[in-house]
């Protein structure tokens, strides 16, 4: 069950709306064979023409609502390899059939009612009990059948039962014009019955034109009213979709089902972006349950992208290691300098092809006469086995560092959690120190890289030492 967020109701699932409504269109067929019946020996009795109007819409009935009962049956089918968005338009077509009949039907009634009134020819009609009885049976079942399936409808998004439902609120308006038509005949009023008729029958058009424009609309991919503009508000409303491209819906068997583009950052890695077509599509179910809306997203570049994001992105596009990136303003020109890591073992000759390869997409973003210099770095792609330095060691490095951090007198403090491992290349150093939180992150580099040059120059067996700097609490700072 999928509950609409901020609402009581719910939307039951596929299969439990198959069985509403195909429970709703098998009560509609038994109704109708019962009232016909019923109709059918009160027009004989009475002579009523509105009556045996009535009646012989009834017989229409039983074959609309059967049809009603296959059309949903067949809409309920799962898409397949000839109907990639299931069998839904069925039912519209079964509504644009109850549509044609009402229009048949309310021609003929118009055409005979009509002819009476001009000729003047109008029939006895007998007003007995049994009349009256079968007008007001029918009034309370058309009233009770338009009732259910009118709430099954909007719970399914059945558009066959919708269409149903309006049939039978004419069933109901119809034997409503009867029981007046009959009155009239009954005080008097020989042109009443005829009357009622006409009546019955321009209310039948009316409504057939509503359930006929609708399906229509149906059949024809026309997107429901305002529905576009909601799902582009909420599309809006998630976080990294840049914009809606475009946005394409229609409806199908009770659902929504569309396609939706949307803009991205390009800066964006690939597990991000699925986060957020994900997000966008629960949000999409929460304010529009049923909807089936396909998301495709198109990396652009927004406009606060920096230089900067815009060459580490080619490089990682090309899967090309990169550190070190600088770009600056040569007087209208722009520059680029970076180092670019391969592997130790690759000949100068690919490394060199890698490198221009690099030099000419960055060219391609930014313009042929930009400059561009690449520094080619071994990079180490194995894991080479260390273990744990002595203790002495571990003791001598970090009182050597906590030294040269208090002789250069600058921001770093309390060096602590000094780790020293042995490796073939020589020691690797990892500790943590304090600094003011106030300070910027250039400044603390340059600190940290100075302890660096002075503690490898002391100990030339160092090979790499890495620092992390936190923010000093407030009474050390």
């Amino acid at each position: 069950m999928t509950k609409t967020q901020g609402a009581e109701t719910t939307r039951p699932d596929a299969a439990e709306i198959s069985g509403i409504k195909q429970r709703a269109a098998t009560f509609s067929v038994l109704a109708t064979l019962v009232l016909t019946s019923a109709k059918a020996v009160a027009a004989a009795l009475s002579g009523s023409l509105a009556l045996l109007t009535d009646a012989l819409q009834g017989l229409i009935d039983i074959g609309s609502t059967m049809f009603t009962w296959f059309a949903v049956r067949a809409a309920d089918k799962p898409a397949d390899e000839e109907h990639h968005y299931g069998h839904g338009k069925v039912e519209a077509l079964a509504a644009l059939v109850e549509t044609a009949i009402l229009f048949a039907l309310a021609g003929a009634i118009l055409w005979e009612a009509v002819s009476r009134l001009w000729s003047g020819a109008l029939a006895h009609v007998a007003v007995t009990p049994i009349v009256i009885g079968v007008i007001l049976f029918s009034m309370a079942v058309d009233a009770a059948r338009w009732w259910s399936l009118h709430k099954v409808a909007k719970r399914t998004g059945s558009e066959a039962l919708a269409a149903e439902a309006t049939h039978f609120s004419t069933d109901f308006v119809g034997s409503a014009l009867v029981l007046v038509g009959l009155i009239g005949a009954w005080a008097g009023f020989e042109r009443a019955d005829t009357i009622a008729a006409f009546a019955i029958a321009a209310y039948m058009a009316y409504s057939a034109y509503k359930i006929g424009r609708r399906t229509l609309d149906t059949l024809l991919d026309a997107a429901p009213a305002g529905l576009s503009e909601r799902l582009r508000e909420v599309a809006s409303g998630v976080p990294g979709v840049v914009a809606v491209d475009w946005l394409k819906v229609r409806p199908t068997g009770g659902r929504t089902h569309g396609e939706m583009g949307i803009r991205v950052s390009r800066t964006l890695p690939l597990e991000r972006v699925a986060a957020i077509k994900d997000a966008l599509v629960t949000a999409i179910r929460q304010a529009e349950p049923g909807a089936e809306i396909t998301i495709a997203a198109n990396p652009i570049q927004v406009d606060d992208e920096t230089a900067l994001e815009r060459v580490l992105l080619i490089a990682l596009k090309l899967k090309i290691p990169v550190h070190h990136v600088t770009v600056h303003m040569i007087g209208e020109r722009l520059s680029v300098s970076l180092d670019m890591e391969v592997d130790a073992k690759l000949p100068l000759g690919e490394a060199h092809e890698i490198a221009t390869r690099l030099e000419a997409a960055i060219r391609a973003e930014f313009g042929g006469e930009t400059e561009v210099e690449t520094h080619i770095e071994p990079m180490e792609t194995g894991a080479p086995h260390g273990h744990n330095a002595a203790w002495e060691t571990v003791e001598d490095i970090g009182k050597a560092i906590a030294s040269e951090a208090a002789q250069l007198g600058g921001p770093i403090h309390d060096v602590h959690d000094v780790r020293v491992r042995q490796t073939g290349n020589g020691l690797v150093v990892n500790y943590h120190c304090r600094v003011d939180p106030k300070l910027d992150v250039a400044a603390v580099h340059a600190a940290v890289d100075a302890i660096e040059r002075a503690v490898r120059a002391a100990r030339p067996q160092v090979c790499r030492l890495v620092s992390h700097a936190e923010p000093a609490r407030m009474a050390e700072s």
